[in-house]
């Protein structure tokens, strides 16, 4: 059987090395700032993008790759390995039209696409793109496609996540609370903590005042997911400040024994909604 290619989409947010590493194929989602449209990771990164946003008077736009993109990556991919199956982890389908882009390309190639199966992460930034790394993993050791498909369902279902946001000021641009809540909570300095539940959407899990209460807060939360496990690996999403997720990493260790340990960055197209200063946090049972 020939080998099984993975690919997703950026806002998975794999470091590039590690993806370069693994041969995981990342479709790139389009950043507008005004007129200019930048491919998300490749004519931006992280860095400049968070340094820039602060400074731009309107909220900048995102949309997905479009089906003919996403045609012309499963065709190329087919033309270079015959044969081949591959696998397709994208966004959840409840926070963008990613997902739908690709299965609808998977359809364009007919006969050609039977071998493409599309998947739904329910998911967004590293709360999926270490589910696409250990299936790149599993298929550099040959595993089938279904074996891969059942052991990542398996990984999404041990997976716990929380994001910390700095600003509510995204959230309201983006319509996803009001002004008046906007202004209330940044006067009263409340962290939203969110997460993303079981359909993919994301939800605010509670409000705390001040970072570092919130911080405390969700590793108490952690504590409380995933009782009597004591070994995790782990993965903090950061805005272009590795020091932030180093002061994370270095918390949580005071609570359990740290296996893997993943540093990256939430990609522009993600942090587009979040803002400077949002961390996020995922973490899964090691074996």
């Amino acid at each position: 059987m020939n080998r099984t290619i993975i690919v997703t989409d950026s806002t998975s947010d794999i470091p590039p090395a590690m993806a370069e590493a693994y041969g995981i194929e990342v479709v790139p989602l389009t950043l507008m700032f005004g007129e200019e449209a930048f491919r998300d990771n490749l004519d931006m990164t992280p860095e400049q993008f968070y340094e820039r946003l602060p400074r731009s008077s309107q909220l900048p736009t995102t949309s997905q790759p479009s089906p003919v993109e996403y045609m012309n990556v499963y065709r190329d991919i087919l033309e270079r390995y015959p044969g081949s199956p591959i696998l397709s982890f994208h966004i959840s389908s409840g926070l963008s039209g990613t997902y739908q882009s690709a299965l609808l390309a998977k359809s364009m190639l007919e006969e050609e696409g039977e071998g493409i199966t599309v998947v739904d992460s329910l998911s967004a930034s590293y709360g999926f793109g270490f589910m696409v790394v250990e299936a790149a993993r599993l298929a550099a050791e040959d595993k089938s496609p279904e074996a891969i498909l059942e052991a990542v369902e398996s990984l999404r279902q041990s997976r716990k996540l929380y994001f910390l946001v700095d600003t509510l000021e995204y959230l309201q641009k983006g319509g996803r609370i009001g002004k008046a809540s906007a202004i209330l909570g940044t006067l009263l300095n409340i962290k939203p903590i969110l997460s993303i539940d079981a359909e993919g959407i994301i939800y605010a899990v509670e409000k705390v005042r001040g970072r570092k209460k919130a911080i405390a807060r969700m590793i108490e939360l952690f504590k409380k997911d995933i009782q009597g496990v004591d070994k995790i690996n782990v993965a903090v999403g950061h805005t272009a400040e590795p020091a932030s997720g180093e002061e994370f990493l270095k918390e949580l260790s005071g609570h359990f024994i740290l296996e893997e340990k993943v540093l990256t960055n939430v990609g522009p197209v993600v942090g587009s909604h979040v803002g400077n200063g949002t961390l996020a946090v995922f973490i899964w049972p090691a074996k």
